[in-house]
């Protein structure tokens, strides 16, 4: 037998309108064409759907059973096409984020949180990209932003510039680097470091600073959280190098300093990676917009 939608809805529509006239009306098509819809349904089954000299015309016990059918699947399909609807209008979606920048789940999760606000239907999930290739996995369909600073030509990819940072040097206030104006490579060669546990190259203190250089710290500590790292240097416990957001509350904490890196300091960008048709989407376009302003905004809040 060989159903098709139109064949539930004809089944509903007779059922609910209790007549042909009525329910060729509700369904736009004549009487006649109604009749023989029917009637094609009926040979198909080898079963008469509607007891005829009823009025209000009503079903057959198996014309109930399709009636049964109509009424589960016609709502879901209506579901469905709702979805559809809302997908092209960019109303609904998957927003899955890979973050290359350790610390930027500093300004991110706020930035998400109005996103949120915006696109409740969007489903969200953040995946650090340090465990894996971000790239390649955005190409694969796998995440469908990648924060990153390290922008590459890539066919079929769009970096979209979010905003500037600066890494900046971050020491206890008691510390002897304290009381220098600027901090260059040469002063991290006596210096216990501590960074995120992140590959050296994506380090700003190492590739924009010390790999140039060719220094070595005397040696490395690998910590999580940021804020884990600002309690250790201000016990004393070593140095570090962090963007700007995170150290801008931490900066007028008395037991911590801040100093540039070289005399002109180091400034970075932070770009957003998205495959090229999915840019222009609505809900991507104002997350990408959400990125570039609100991590200023905090930026100077804090400052």
């Amino acid at each position: 037998m060989h159903l098709e939608f139109r064949h539930l809805r004809t089944i509903k529509a007779i059922h609910e309108e209790g007549g042909l006239a009525r329910a060729a009306d509700r369904l736009h098509i004549t009487q006649s064409a109604l009749s023989h819809q029917i009637k094609g349904l009926e040979d198909q089954a080898g079963l008469e759907l509607f007891v005829r000299r009823a009025k209000p015309m009503k079903l057959s016990p198996a014309g109930m059973k399709l009636l049964r059918l109509a009424e589960d699947v016609l709502p879901r399909i209506a579901a469905l096409e709702d979805e559809f609807l809302s997908l092209r209008k960019g109303r609904t979606g998957r927003l899955h984020i890979a973050i290359e920048c350790h610390a930027c789940f500093d300004w991110l999760l706020p930035v998400l949180e109005a996103f949120r606000l915006s696109w409740p239907d969007i489903d969200v999930d953040i995946r650090p990209g340090l465990q894996f290739e971000a790239l390649p996995a955005l190409l694969r369909e796998e995440v469908d932003l990648v924060v990153s600073s390290d922008p590459e030509k890539l066919a079929g990819v769009d970096f979209t510039p979010l905003f500037d940072y600066e890494p900046v040097f971050v020491c206890a206030a008691d510390h002897p680097l304290a009381t220098r104006p600027w901090i260059d490579a040469e002063d991290f060669a006596d210096q216990s470091l501590i960074t995120y546990p992140v590959e050296r190259a994506r380090l700003d203190v190492f590739s924009q600073l010390l790999f140039a250089a060719g220094v070595e710290p005397k040696s490395i500590r690998q910590v999580e959280l940021s804020a884990v790292i600002l309690l250790l240097v201000a016990s004393g416990r070593g140095v570090a190098v962090l963007p700007d957001w995170v150290v801008r509350d931490s900066a007028r904490h008395p037991s911590l300093v801040t100093r540039r890196l070289t005399q002109t300091g180091i400034t970075r960008r932070l770009y957003g990676a998205t495959r090229a048709e999915d840019t222009a989407k609505p809900f991507m376009a104002q997350m990408l917009k959400l990125s570039r302003t609100e991590p200023p905004k905090l930026q100077r809040r804090q400052g």
